[in-house]
């Protein structure tokens, strides 16, 4: 038992409790007199219990004095209201313990907690099977608090359902206690938790619980070793937990503790595996590195498995230091054909993937896991350097083949739903708890907006800081607190904190985001500051409350699916799960395929890359961006071109185009070709005048476009790289075709050479782009122009 506190007076008049009894420092005054043994027994039941007809001159009364003293004392020091039910059962305790003392032949001083736990009971029915018949249900509770001042015994917990609260105030006193509860309340309602509220009751039965457990109702007492040993022992159960947390924080505000650690609560095996001296390389690899802490546990949980397979295949090579280039070489094949759930420790969550080949990117980060250690290990000259390990555990083909750019991009159908789902989002739609909901709605709304609308990663939203959001209108900054109204053409500034591939900046954002920002800013509870994970600074996150920052997997676990509930869609595609990273391919995609699109350079910086490499694994050009674009490069039409030629109907119908009359007389602007097969011949583009020439000032022309039945069409002609480098390059391709065609036979048989072809003659003009053959009675055709 511990020794009595000295009183102290408080602020609001409420001394300082102190132990009421002090147990005897003789220890022979632990064993039951056998003259105080016979005076229970004479006294008797009736006696004992001071009922109507008891004797209270009775001689055993003074015999019993040692033992009624310290009874009548702890009754007298309970703090509970003087009614007759209060005194009955009072009187109640003192007779069952004077009785159980008489029976085992010790003091209640002398009791073990068993003892007292065997006398209460776990429950109420247990408790009546072992008290005497005539002890009442309303004899448990000040029983108790009898075994609680007398014995030490404190194992509430192992009660069941008992009223620790009820029990701490007739303990310690009513005002005393909520005193203390008081003070937690107003630490913790100004940080926005509803255990703040007077109207909350789990927080006062856990504060008590830790009171009787401390032997003190004072906040300065409870220390970091009371809340550690309440967690390692299982001394609360479920939600309980969760405002011990809670309690924790608060007590260590008001200084009289330290924080809670970082993942208090979670109980996980640190992994393991594989031969000892190579988890002592790879932990004290884990001890060295300046990686964040997930990149160091991943590359520890893969130099693990290199560890199995080391210990169950090469068990010489256990020892890093013995590593060679073949050794290498003998890991990597080996990689290349596991399977998944090849040596994991635990197989748990694999679910229908276990057995399946690995998959390229698990390949490729396994490796670099392990080139990793060892090129860190030969740099701080921990390992001789037996070989290099960018060569030896260098990424084998095979395998960098299937990597590359990839972005799961969310289809434009389903990521339109979720966009309407969260500016649709209302209060109803938000996960329940017993309690209400877990997180105000404003937080909920903010943050479901920055996910849809600012295309960062989920650690980024966790991390902005208060004041993220500025405004801008004509180029001048709107201040936080103006009174200003916002323009609709007012930009909307996001600051980004460091990330992970570079410092701090800022992108413009949709109004809509700031708004639901400014909104829950408004509405933000004054939290305590937080040390930021990644830059080591005192910030006020954003997205805090109740003193406590929003998870980084609050997006994923809960806004998903839940919006995804409202929009109707399933929370998986063809690609996979709908995750927060997804959004930000989605988003990048979507800025990048838009009607005035985002360069690649633009987005990089809007993304907050270093380099548009990075930027290539977020946007994805759309299909039908791409058949615009390809469209719009008139790949067919830059290699096909059109000309106008006259089909004489008459020589068609009258036979005389099957014994050779010429009926198709192309136009080439200065004259026209009859050549049959005008789209094969080689001088087309720059014409020889051979004998299927007829120039436009001739008679023979004049006599062929005045024949009322001709047909005019245009003709669709492939163009050779020469040719129609000539259509677009000018005069000097011009020139360049003339020279190779000038000894080139025409459909005529001589050549330009022979036919004495100016150096300068006229070509064909240049050809319109158009269809395949299109009928100029339905469409008429604008005359060629000719070339300069």
């Amino acid at each position: 038992m511990t020794a009595p506190l000295p009183a102290m007076a408080t602020e609001d008049g409420v001394g300082r409790w102190s132990w009421p009894i002090s147990p005897p420092c003789d220890n022979a005054a632990v064993a039951v007199r056998p003259a105080e043994a016979r005076a229970v027994a004479d006294l008797g039941v009736r006696n004992l219990r001071r009922l109507q007809y008891h004797d209270p001159s009775a001689p055993g009364w003074r015999v019993i004095a040692r033992l009624l003293g310290p009874l009548e004392a702890v009754n007298a020091a309970l703090d509970s209201p003087p009614t007759p039910h209060r005194r009955r059962a009072m009187l109640d305790v003192v007779a069952v313990l004077l009785t159980r003392c008489a029976e085992t032949g010790r003091t209640f001083w002398g009791w073990a907690e068993e003892e007292w736990f065997h006398l209460l009971g776990r429950t109420q029915a247990e408790f009546r099977q072992h008290a005497p018949a005539w002890a009442g249900d309303e004899v448990r509770p000040y029983l108790a608090a009898h075994a609680y001042l007398l014995g030490g015994f404190n194992e509430f917990h192992r009660l069941g359902s008992f009223q620790r609260l009820t029990l701490a105030w007739r303990i310690f006193g009513r005002d005393r206690v909520n005193g203390e509860v008081a003070r937690l309340r107003t630490v913790l309602g100004a940080w926005g938790y509803r255990l703040g509220r007077d109207e909350d009751t789990l927080l006062p039965m856990v504060a008590c619980q830790l009171f009787l457990l401390n032997r003190s109702p004072h906040l300065e007492d409870l220390d970091t070793a009371l809340f550690d040993r309440v967690r390692r022992d299982g001394l609360l159960e479920g939600s309980r937990l969760n405002t011990l947390h809670a309690m924790q924080r608060a007590v260590a505000e008001l200084g009289f503790c330290d924080r809670p650690r970082s993942g208090t609560g979670r109980h996980s095996a640190r992994a393991s595996g594989g031969a000892r001296v190579w988890e002592q390389w790879a932990d004290r690899w884990h001890a060295t590195s300046t990686l964040t802490p997930r990149v160091r546990g991943g590359v520890r949980s893969n130099l693990l498995k290199v560890g199995r397979w080391i210990a169950a295949e090469q068990p010489d090579a256990a020892d890093p230091a013995d590593w060679t280039r073949q050794t290498c070489a003998s890991w990597v094949a080996a990689l290349d054909r596991m399977k998944v759930g090849d040596y994991v420790q635990r197989t748990i969550g694999l679910g229908d993937r276990l057995g399946k080949p690995l998959e390229a990117p698990s390949k490729a980060g396994q490796i670099t896991a392990l080139r990793t250690f060892f090129r860190d290990c030969q740099e701080w000259e921990w390992l001789p350097r037996r070989f290099d390990p960018v060569r030896a555990l260098a990424i084998p083909r095979s395998i960098s083949a299937l990597l590359g750019p990839d972005p799961r991009v969310i289809a434009d159908e389903v990521w339109a739903k979720l966009l309407w789902a969260g500016l649709n989002l209302e209060a109803a739609d938000l996960p329940q708890t017993r309690s209400g909901h877990f997180y105000p709605f404003e937080l909920v709304r903010a943050v479901t907006l920055t996910w849809l609308f600012s295309g960062q990663r989920s650690n980024e939203i966790a991390r902005l800081r208060v004041g993220c959001i500025r405004w801008q209108h004509d180029g001048s900054p709107i201040v936080g607190d103006s009174q200003q109204v916002l323009a609709r053409d007012a930009v909307c500034l996001l600051d980004v904190p460091t990330h992970k591939t570079g410092i701090a900046f800022t992108k413009p954002v949709d109004p809509i985001l700031g708004q639901a920002v400014d909104a829950w800013q408004a509405a933000r509870p004054d939290q305590p500051k937080f040390t930021d994970r990644r830059t080591g600074e005192l910030v006020d996150p954003l997205f805090a409350v109740r003193a406590r920052r929003v998870s980084t997997s609050y997006i994923n676990n809960t806004i998903i699916p839940m919006l995804c509930r409202k929009a109707g869609v399933p929370a998986a595609d063809v690609r996979g799960n709908i995750t927060s990273h997804r959004a930000r391919s989605t988003i990048a995609s979507q800025l990048y395929n838009a009607k005035e699109p985002m360069t690649l350079f633009e987005l990089q910086a809007w993304l907050g890359h270093r380099s548009p490499q990075s930027t290539q694994y977020y946007a994805k050009i759309t299909p039908s961006t791409l058949s615009k674009a390809y469209s719009e490069a008139g790949y067919f039409e830059r290699n096909v071109r059109t000309i106008e030629v006259l089909v004489d109907r008459d020589a068609v119908s009258s036979g005389a185009a099957a014994t050779g009359e010429p009926w198709q007389h192309y136009d080439l602007g200065h004259g026209y070709c009859s050549y049959t097969f005008f789209e094969q011949c080689q001088h087309r583009m720059a014409c020889a005048r051979c004998d299927f020439y007829t120039p436009k000032e001739s008679t023979r022309s004049q006599l062929l476009e005045a024949k009322s039945n001709l047909q005019k069409m245009a003709v669709s002609i492939p163009l050779t790289d020469d040719e129609r480098a000539a259509v677009d390059d000018g005069q000097a391709a011009l020139d360049h075709l003339l020279e190779r065609l000038a000894d080139v036979p025409t459909p005529a048989g001589p050549t330009p050479r022979e036919l004495g072809l100016p150096p300068g003659a006229v070509p064909l003009p240049l050809l319109e782009t158009g269809a395949r053959v299109q009928d100029s009675s339905r469409r008429p055709c604008c005359p060629p122009k000719p070339l300069g």
